[in-house]
């Protein structure tokens, strides 16, 4: 059964992004990333880390999608180019793609092959992340903070309003 729900979780995660890339309006596309958030999320609860599961869902698939979505209706956007203008994207989107879906089978073939070694118990917990967060990767997290706020600082800087003489 969890072989058979992470299927169709994956599909449910590769149809999104397909449609998000596929669609030529802007909004569209961003709500489609959506149902592909909400999927990983579920995938990642389906593989034993419930607390990565619930952020997946609150940050991307709430939060950042409302971000997505403010800034796709506040900036005018272009029309898409014509399809002579992008048959040469087109063509090495192919070729990307098709050594991509060669390295996730050629992955999934060699992870098939070996055996996986269970998760400890508890992985991907509070406490284990939380035990991460401020032992072995506090710095990195400080660094973030620090690099979050600088730019919160800019963003307002640059939408200060400028006062008339």
């Amino acid at each position: 059964m969890a072989t058979l729900l992470f299927f169709l979780l994956s599909a449910l995660c590769v149809g999104g992004i397909l449609g998000m890339i596929l669609s030529r309006n802007a909004a569209y596309s961003a709500l489609c990333l959506v149902p592909s958030f909400a999927a990983l999320g579920a995938l990642f609860g389906l593989l034993g880390g419930p607390f990565i599961a619930v952020v997946q869902v609150i940050i991307y698939a709430g939060a950042v999608m409302v971000l997505f979505l403010f800034v796709v209706m506040m900036i005018p956007l272009r029309p898409a180019p014509s399809f002579p203008k992008r048959k040469a994207f087109f063509a090495l989107s192919v070729v990307l793609a098709a050594c991509l879906l060669a390295l996730i089978v050629l992955s999934l073939s060699a992870s098939l092959k070996t055996s996986a070694a269970a998760a400890p118990e508890g992985f991907g917990g509070v406490g284990d992340i939380g035990r991460l967060l401020f032992t072995d990767l506090l710095y990195p997290f400080e660094i973030t903070s620090l690099v979050i706020l600088a730019a919160l600082v800019g963003a307002l800087i640059l939408a200060k309003k400028k006062k008339s003489p």
